[in-house]
């Protein structure tokens, strides 16, 4: 076999693409995964993962230098020099934002499955047949039963702790032991059950941070520094988790520095055959062939690659023929809830940093409630004591001040709202051909708000924050909105659309691309609607049924036409 001919071919190596790597090569395929970034070694390259705040030279914060070079990851949390490494280029890498739109990339291997926030849960049947009972863009492909042996197949590998809770619209799934509720979210939970008589409910975070060991990992250690790279592998990264099996299996090749510039397009047999590259180092032009593609570029970077693929028989590109490739861009809009205050717990605390927190799964226009929107919310939050970085309006100075920042101070409790965005076709994404980054190649420009929709939910996601925690006995509670704009969700989906009809959509009920089915995509950029739950977990379960149905096309000849050569 040539050196640039193998079965398959992945393009990026983030959650869903470290998943296509594994899936493949344990089918016996000899697979390149290919991902435009440096290469980072499990353990050896979490350089921060063991220090504390006081080893960094500005205390884990940012420098001047560090703003002016980070003009985007400076509008958020994201920036600080404890994980820089984790963070594109921003000079090298830039895009044109015709509304402001917050894009936090991470580009290495591994891509953004070291610095997620690592809540997994399923959709549900509301979820999937939203669009099709609403009239809201186009009908999902699939429904719940046809993933739910694949989230169970995702969960059981990638390890997820949490609760079951034996509701319709969450459901429940194959999980490790949850982690705990600290004293206060445990009476919080019960007040808001009792008073709202069982329909709502708040229940500790589905997460994947493994509570037992299970395949060479350590389960955790309540360190809460995942942001950082696990050196005991306890979250599922693709460093920890599916890179590790694809290489046991001898079928694996990885190429970092390398950008997959467009798909190889053969019009004489209507399938790809390849892909080609800018290796990043050394500018130079690559080709790579293979019978099955899976782009995995992160949702806005492979509907760019599609968009630069095919473009003399399409001129907007790959998967362009429906008219909605770039369109329906989708994120969570969230950054506003409330908080308040718990009495009558100063003689208790916790123990260790729990790297999760609660979670109150949506509750609005779900059975017989009726909300003046569509979909809804659910919340993240959690209970905590203050410490000694309070601030102590009294004090400034000397003896007493010290001795009352040793002691704990007041415990309080948060909750922030997450909401869906609906797909709007106006929300969308194109190639700036004036502007281009350090490889030459052009940018993305993006056009994306939220809308009328989002804006009335958001109404409810600070009332209905405030009205459970005075319900739950809190005190002062205050809600907050600190502005949102699309993208700082860090929840991409949408642009290459999975859907039933290739009229008005990108990809089929496989994920394949109706143009060229032997191209698979099963990152964010396949979905069809947003729900308003994380969704890492189901591109993990779409890219494993997706992967299993590929093989079993390739074994049965389906792509047998596929031109291996240039």
């Amino acid at each position: 076999m040539a050196t640039n001919v193998y079965d398959a071919i992945v393009v990026g190596s983030g959650i869903s693409g470290g998943w296509a790597a594994k899936e493949l090569c344990e089918k016996g395929l000899k697979t390149i995964m290919l991902e435009r970034g440096r290469d980072v070694k499990h353990v050896k390259d979490y350089v921060s993962a063991n220090k504390e705040l006081w080893q960094f030279p500005h205390r884990g914060g940012r420098t001047q230098q560090m703003i002016e070079d980070y003009p985007v990851l400076k509008r958020d949390y994201p920036l600080n020099e404890m994980n820089l490494d984790f963070w594109v280029n921003e000079k090298e890498s830039p895009y044109t934002e015709t509304k402001r739109f917050d894009w936090f990339r991470g580009y290495h291997v591994g891509g953004r499955s070291l610095t997620w926030g690592r809540q997994s849960y399923r959709f549900s049947d509301l979820d999937f047949e939203a669009n099709a009972k609403e009239g809201i863009g186009v009908d999902w492909p699939i429904r719940y039963k046809d993933i739910a042996p694949w989230y169970s197949y995702a969960e059981k590998f990638a390890g997820v702790s949490g609760n079951r809770d034996g509701l319709p619209q969450l459901p429940d799934g194959d999980f490790q032991p949850p982690m705990e509720l600290n004293c206060v979210e445990k009476d919080v939970a019960d007040r808001i059950k009792a008073h709202w008589k069982g329909q709502r409910l708040l229940t500790i975070g589905r997460t994947a941070n493994i509570t037992q060991p299970l395949t060479g990992r350590t389960n955790c250690q309540y360190r809460n520094k995942c942001w950082l790279g696990c050196p005991f592998g306890a979250y599922f990264s693709t460093q920890s988790s599916t890179l590790p099996a694809a290489e046991k299996t001898g079928n694996l090749t990885l190429r970092p520095w390398s950008i997959v510039k467009e798909i190889i397009y053969d019009k004489d047999t209507g399938l790809a055959k390849g892909v080609r590259i800018v290796d990043a180092q050394d500018n130079k032009t690559y080709d790579y062939f293979a019978k099955v593609i899976f782009l995995n570029a992160s949702a806005m970077n492979s509907t760019w690659v599609l968009m630069n693929s095919a473009t003399d028989i399409w001129p907007d590109g790959l998967g362009s023929s429906s008219g909605e490739l770039g369109h329906n861009l989708m994120d969570h809009h969230f950054r506003l809830g409330a908080s308040g205050r718990a009495e009558g717990y100063d003689d208790k605390y916790y123990y260790g940093r729990r790297p999760n927190g609660i979670y109150i799964p949506r509750f609005q226009n779900v059975g017989s409630d009726k909300r003046d929107y569509l979909r809804g919310f659910g919340y993240q939050g959690s209970a905590s004591r203050q410490g000694w970085n309070r601030d102590v309006a009294e004090m400034a100075i000397g003896g007493d001040f010290k001795d009352a920042l040793g002691e704990p101070g007041p415990w309080t409790m948060g909750i922030t709202a997450f909401g869906e965005i609906l797909p709007y076709h106006e929300n969308r994404i194109s190639l700036d051909k004036t502007k281009k980054d350090k490889w030459g190649l052009p940018v993305l420009a993006i056009d994306a708000t939220i809308r009328e929709n989002e804006e009335k939910m958001r109404k409810d996601m600070t009332g209905e924050a405030v009205a459970m925690l005075e319900a739950a006995g809190l005190k002062d509670v205050k809600p907050f909105d600190n502005t949102y704009y699309m993208g700082q969700g860090i929840h991409e989906m949408g642009t290459a659309r999975m859907g039933r009809d290739p009229k008005t959509s990108v990809l089929n009920g496989n994920n394949q691309v109706w143009d060229a089915p032997n191209v698979f995509l099963t990152d964010g950029a396949c979905m069809t609607s947003a729900a308003c739950v994380n969704p890492s977990l189901t591109y993990m379960a779409l890219t494993a049924r997706a992967a299993d149905y590929a093989v079993k096309e390739l074994k049965k000849g389906t792509f047998d036409k596929v031109r291996l050569q240039a």
